[in-house]
Parts: C-alpha cells; structure tokens; sequence
C-alpha cells in the first residue's frame, strides 16, 4: 500500500487494498497504524477520506528501504515489465526518479546547470536563467520548508537525481509540456513521442521507452 502511494496520489481504503491484493478490513487496520505513526496522512473529501503519505521526507524512507531490499535480489532474477517500466522513468512522491532522471541530472552537471557536492545540488547561475527561460518557477528557502535542491541517491540506478523542491518544479514542467504522463496503477511514467523530442532536442537524451503505455 506504501509502495502504491509513492507517486504522491490520495487514495482510498478500497484502492489500496486492490493495489496490496488484501480485504478491506485487513487494509483499514494497517492503514489505521500507518496514520497512527505519522507514516500517512487522512485527506477528506465530502464522505469519503483519502491516504496519501504524510510527507517527502517519508518517501524518501521508503525508497531507502527498496534500495536496501534490492541489494539481496539474485542477480539472475530477470525483472517484470513493471519493474522494468519502474526503472526507466517513474514519479518518487512528486519529482522524477529512474534512469531517466539520473541521465537528466547528468545532463544538468555537464551543461554546467547545477553543481553537486557529495549529496548537495545547487542551482548556478546559468542554471537559473536556463530553468527560468524554460518555464519553471524555481522555489527559493523562503518560498518552502524543504530543501529547495538535493540529491538523491536513485534506488534502480544507484545514481543521484535531483530532488527537493527544484525537482518537484522541474517534473511538474515536464507533465505541463507533455513530455511525460502517468502509467495506469503504478508510479511509472510514458514518456511521450513528443518528450521524447523535448529531451533530445533540450538535453541531448535518448529517453527511455516504457513497455506498457496505458495511461490512467
């Protein structure tokens, strides 16, 4: 249930309970412990009540726990469509995350964008003006409570990506551009035909294609 929540959806008891492939009544007593230890927050719409992890910081939890489970998965394992899908592109609560966004970030280090330092990320001042011109409105310590730009260490790729802020901003761009578009029942990401242009044209990168492209 965790897992299904990790692109930063509200969903329900119902939904979740699908998604972990549990009764009703089993997902609302975890969900209930989930709540109860600050894990997962209750939104509520009208009668119904919506879950939604409680914060970045929570997704970031959880993905150091896939990362840790990962490392004792047998290298023969061949991996599903899904999980294939997972590691090209997906959404980690509200920035990108995957192969994708680690050739991105990459893209951004050598165009000389933004500067890492072990797992620090900052905006340059090339970068400001670049991200500017391309329609992003970057969040300054004043304007968020979070790290306006991190690293994170990609729990597929082993790699960092930016995250923070900066890359709740710059993913968002890219849903508005219609470069990308979310998978039906997972937190993978479709690039589009047309993203895949953007991401050729703009950062000089051979986006991954997923292999199932229902959309939600």
């Amino acid at each position: 249930m965790v897992s299904a929540l990790l692109d930063g959806r509200a969903l329900t008891a119902s939904e979740l309970a699908i998604a972990a492939r549990i009764t009703p009544q089993t997902a609302s007593t975890h969900l209930g412990k989930l709540t109860e230890a600050g894990l997962l927050s209750v939104v509520r719409n009208g009668r119904h009540r919506y879950f939604r992890l409680a914060s970045p910081t929570v997704a970031d939890m959880i993905d150091g726990i896939v990362a840790v489970a990962l490392q004792k998965r047998p290298r023969y394992r061949p991996l599903s469509r899904e999980a294939r899908a997972l590691s090209a592109a997906r959404i980690c609560y509200d920035h990108l995350a995957g192969r994708l966004s680690v050739d991105l970030t990459d893209s951004f280090v050598a165009r000389e964008y933004v500067a890492l330092d072990d797992e620090a990320a900052e905006i340059t001042t090339a970068g400001t003006r670049f991200f500017t011109e391309f329609g992003i409105e970057l969040p300054t310590r004043r304007s968020t409570r979070r790290h306006v730009c991190r690293l994170c260490l990609d729990w597929t790729e082993r790699r960092p990506h930016i995250a923070g802020g900066v890359g709740a901003a710059i993913t968002k761009r890219y849903f508005d551009l219609g470069w990308i578009d979310r998978m039906k029942r997972s937190h993978a990401v479709i690039v589009t035909p047309l993203g895949r242009q953007g991401f050729q044209k703009i950062f000089g990168i051979d986006a991954p294609e997923s292999g199932d492209r229902r959309k939600r």
